[in-house]
């Protein structure tokens, strides 16, 4: 029998829908979310977060990375993301890049981190992404 993979998807609450679509896709085919930060959008909005609660938010958003066998960065993506990005590339993850509009391959909103071997760039739609996942997986 074949072990399930697990995922943890970077991106920024603006994508929140795009993020939600990818995760429960994935999850439909099996796969497993180690961590879904969109719970927290709500109390975002409200502005209820202490320091204490993004303390421990920060801590599950390393955890859910650490545990995934690879990690998707939808973007365009925040502060947090790119810091994702930079945990996943660290502990040597499998990454998947996506953005609509190749934005990975203009110079001006570009980072060298996005070219590096360990990264497979997919710009086009959602299911092309998920395709492109289930594919290489």
């Amino acid at each position: 029998m074949k072990e399930m993979k697990q995922f943890y998807v970077a991106s920024s609450f603006r994508n929140i829908e795009a993020v939600r679509y990818v995760t429960n896709h994935l999850k439909s085919r099996g796969y497993i979310h180690t961590f879904d930060w969109t719970k927290n959008a709500k109390a975002r909005e409200e502005q209820t977060f202490t320091f204490e609660d993004l303390k421990d938010i920060g801590q599950k958003e390393i955890q859910g990375v650490s545990e995934a066998d690879f990690v998707i960065v939808l973007l365009p993506g925040g502060k947090g993301t790119h810091i994702e990005l930079g945990i996943a590339l660290g502990k040597g993850k499998r990454i998947f890049l996506y953005s609509t509009d190749g934005a990975f391959n203009n110079h001006e909103t570009t980072s060298t981190f996005y070219h590096l071997p360990e990264i497979q760039k997919c710009s086009g739609t959602l299911d092309e992404l998920l395709d492109v996942i289930t594919y290489n997986l």
